[in-house]
C-alpha cells in the first residue's frame, strides 16, 4: 500500500499535469484532494494537447482509478464540457471517475458573485479568475454550502433556491454594475446537475480507507501551487483551499502517518498570474523571452504569466511546509541559450540578508540577491538521458540540490510526455 502526494511548490502552473500523467502507470488511483476549475493541468502526448480543469490527470490510462475528492468545488457546468471534450477519446468515464459527495458544488450565483466581489475592489482586486471558487468556499467554511451527496435529496432545488437569493441579496450589496439573466444560467445548471448525476457518487473517505486495506497504491494530485496556499501563500494575492501537502489530508480523509513520498515539482525559472508580490519578477527583455519561450499563457484563463528566476528562499520555504521528498524540475528546455542564469540565494529584508521566506515579500521590504550561473546553448528537447544534459545546467541542478537538500529526481526538457529524463 502506498500513499504518495504530488505537489506544486511555486505560485502555480509548474506542470503538475504533466508528471501525473508520467506517474499513473505506477498507480491504482489518482485523487484531486482541492481546488476548482481555475486550475489547468495540461497533458501533452500523440500529439494532441489535453486541458483538465477538475478531471484527474490519471483519466487517460485505462487502469486507474480517478477520485474527485472532498476538498474540491465542482463547477457542474464547467465539469459537462470537460466531460464532452473527452468523449472523442472514447475513454469509460463512467467506471473510470467517482466523485466525493462531501464535495462542495459551485452556484451560477457563486461565479455572480465572484465577479461582483472583484469588481468592487477596484485596484485592491486580488487577481480572482472569476469561476466562483472564493466564494463557494466561502459558503463550506460558513457552513451554508451545496455539497453533491445533496443532489440525491429530495429538496436539493429548495436549497438551491435559498442559497441562490442570499447571493442576489449579497451581489446587489456590492452595488456594481453586473449584467446577467439567472434564468438562463439556472437552466445550463440544472442540465449539467443532470449530467453529473449518471457519475458514481462515494463516501471517499470510506472508499480511500478500504482502498489503502486492499494494499492499492494512491497518487494524491494537488492544484495551484504552495506559495498560493491559503494559511502559508503570500495573503491575501492566494486561492481559497490549502494546497500544501495538509491539504490531502483534510481534503481526501487520508491520515497524515499514511502518507510516504512527497513529490514537488517546480519550474527551472519561477511564473505568477494574476496580482500579488514575486520578488523575482524580470520586467525586461528576458523575461519576455522566458514568456515567449515557455507559451506562459494560462492553460484555462489564456492570461500571460509574469516570469523571473528562480527563488530559492521561497522554494526552500515550500519544501519545508510540505515534507518534500522528490523534487522534479519542469522547463529546463526554457533556459537554453541565455548567456547568464541567475538564481535568488537570500532576500534583503529590511536592510538585513535573510535565508528564510518572511511575512511579507512586498518589492518595498524585500530585495532578491543573486548567484550568477554560466549558461547553455544547447536545445534540450530531443535529450533522453541525463548524461547527455550540458554541464551547465548539471551544475545549476546540483547547486539546487545542495541548497534545497532534497534531490531532483525528474528533469522535463518539453511538453510531452516522453520529454522526461530520470536522473
Amino acid at each position: 500500500m502506498t500513499v504518495d502526494l504530488l505537489l506544486g511548490l511555486q505560485w502555480g502552473d509548474e506542470g503538475k499535469g504533466k508528471i501525473v500523467d508520467v506517474l499513473t502507470s505506477n498507480y491504482d488511483i489518482i485523487a484531486r484532494f482541492q481546488g476548482g476549475p481555475n486550475a489547468g493541468h495540461t497533458l501533452e502526448f500523440d500529439g494532441i494537447k489535453h486541458v483538465l480543469r477538475t478531471i484527474p490527470s490519471g483519466i487517460f490510462h485505462k487502469n486507474s482509478v480517478n477520485i474527485i475528492g472532498n476538498g474540491v468545488v465542482i463547477d457542474p457546468v464547467v465539469f459537462q464540457k470537460e466531460i464532452e471534450g473527452l468523449e472523442k477519446f472514447n475513454l469509460d468515464i463512467k467506471s473510470k471517475l467517482i466523485i466525493s459527495r462531501k464535495a462542495h458544488l459551485i452556484l451560477p450565483t457563486h461565479r455572480l458573485l465572484d465577479a461582483a466581489s472583484e469588481a468592487s475592489k477596484g485596484k485592491a482586486k486580488i487577481g480572482s479568475t472569476l469561476k466562483g471558487i472564493g466564494p463557494t468556499y466561502m459558503d463550506k467554511t460558513g457552513r451554508n454550502g451545496l455539497r453533491v451527496g445533496d443532489i440525491e435529496l429530495e429538496d436539493f432545488k429548495d436549497r438551491y433556491r435559498a442559497l441562490a437569493d442570499k447571493h442576489e441579496a449579497m451581489i446587489a450589496f456590492h452595488d456594481v454594475a453586473i449584467q446577467y439573466n439567472l434564468a438562463e444560467l439556472e437552466k445550463e445548471f440544472f442540465e449539467a446537475i443532470e449530467e453529473l448525476k449518471k457519475l458514481d457518487f462515494i463516501d471517499s473517505e470510506e472508499y480511500m480507507h478500504q482502498a489503502q486495506k486492499a494494499g492499492k497504491s494512491i497518487l494524491c494530485e494537488g492544484a495551484q501551487g504552495s506559495l498560493l496556499d491559503v494559511d502559508f501563500g503570500t495573503y491575501p494575492f492566494v486561492t481559497s483551499s490549502n494546497t500544501t501537502a495538509a491539504g490531502a489530508c483534510t481534503g481526501l480523509g487520508i491520515a497524515p502517518n499514511k502518507i510516504k513520498e512527497v513529490y514537488g515539482i517546480f519550474k527551472a525559472y519561477v511564473t505568477r498570474v494574476g496580482s500579488g508580490p514575486f520578488p523575482t519578477e524580470l520586467f525586461d527583455e528576458v523575461g519576455a523571452t522566458m514568456a515567449r519561450v515557455g507559451n506562459e499563457f494560462g492553460s484555462v484563463t489564456g492570461r500571460q504569466r509574469r516570469c523571473g528566476w528562480l527563488d530559492l528562499v521561497a522554494l526552500k520555504y515550500a519544501v519545508q511546509v510540505n515534507g518534500v521528498t522528490q523534487l522534479m524540475m519542469m522547463k529546463g528546455d526554457v533556459l537554453s541559450g541565455f548567456e547568464t542564469l541567475k538564481v535568488c540565494t537570500e532576500y534583503n529584508y529590511k536592510g538585513q540578508n535573510i535565508s528564510h521566506f518572511p511575512y511579507n515579500i512586498e518589492p518595498e521590504n524585500v530585495t532578491p540577491i543573486y548567484k550568477e550561473f554560466k549558461g547553455w546553448k544547447q536545445d534540450l528537447t530531443g535529450l533522453t538521458t541525463y548524461d547527455q544534459l550540458p554541464i551547465e545546467l548539471k551544475e545549476y541542478i546540483e547547486f539546487i540540490e545542495k541548497e534545497i537538500e532534497v534531490p531532483i529526481k525528474i528533469v522535463s526538457v518539453g511538453p510531452d510526455r516522453k520529454q522526461t529524463i530520470t536522473k
